[in-house]
């Protein structure tokens, strides 16, 4: 595995220097902050990330603010309880995109956000309090027990709310193989996961760095729109 300074170099080639790479990296984990989010705020994060997977971010942004509305301010308690009719009547609402499975799983994560509350005392919590090596048993959680959080939805949302996380995007792939870490052809199986995080927790200790800079460094080693 090659000295991560390597691949910050050539990220910095590519982005026109230090101060350019610096200017895109997104903001620092914030635990305190993750640990007093509402449990609402959770819910709406995992349905925005839910609702971006295959449709236009723009889009879904636009439509935001009736998200909100229609889906009862993300109030978990509120929807844990709502009867079948309420989710029937969503599949015609034009105030959200209208994709029944996607309205779905707002059901099945508020009953989710409502099992972390009670193990937990909010969502927030238990999402802040996980071991910070073990990003690999996070995303497997949430890929057992969120519904439509698995692979780069469930990375997402953890970068979303605050998790210190890494993003495997395709570019980011293409730079953890050029590094010398042996990834299947995948890159996605138990094994390439594990070899993921082990690479990304080494470049940590070598370099100070969150995961989540060392990520966006890694993604801007390959001149690719996917990164984040």
């Amino acid at each position: 595995m090659i000295d991560f300074e390597l691949i910050r170099h050539r990220a910095e080639a590519r982005k026109g220097g230090a101060a350019a790479l610096r200017a895109l990296l997104p903001p620092l984990p914030d635990y305190n902050r993750l640990r007093a989010t509402s449990d609402d705020r959770i819910l709406s994060e995992m349905t925005r990330r839910v609702f971006y997977s295959g449709f236009a971010w723009k889009v879904v942004d636009n439509k935001w603010p009736g998200f909100e509305e229609a889906f009862s301010g993300f109030d978990p308690a509120l929807l844990n309880i709502t009867p079948d009719d309420y989710w029937h009547a969503l599949m015609s609402d034009s105030r959200i995109i209208r994709n029944a499975a996607k309205i779905m799983s707002v059901r099945a994560n508020a009953a989710f956000v409502r099992s972390l509350e009670k193990e937990a005392g909010s969502a927030g919590v238990f999402f802040a309090d996980w071991p910070a090596d073990d990003q690999v048993g996070l995303l497997d959680l949430l890929a057992k027990r969120a519904s439509r959080l698995g692979g780069l939805a469930g990375q997402r949302f953890l970068r979303a709310i605050g998790c210190d996380c890494f993003i495997v995007t395709s570019d980011v792939l293409a730079c953890l193989r050029h590094a010398g870490i042996p990834l299947s052809s995948s890159g996605t199986s138990k094994k390439d996961r594990h070899l993921i995080q082990q690479a990304f927790a080494a470049w940590s200790r070598q370099t100070g760095l969150t995961l989540t800079h060392l990520s966006r460094i890694a993604s801007c080693t390959v001149d690719s729109p996917d990164g984040r």
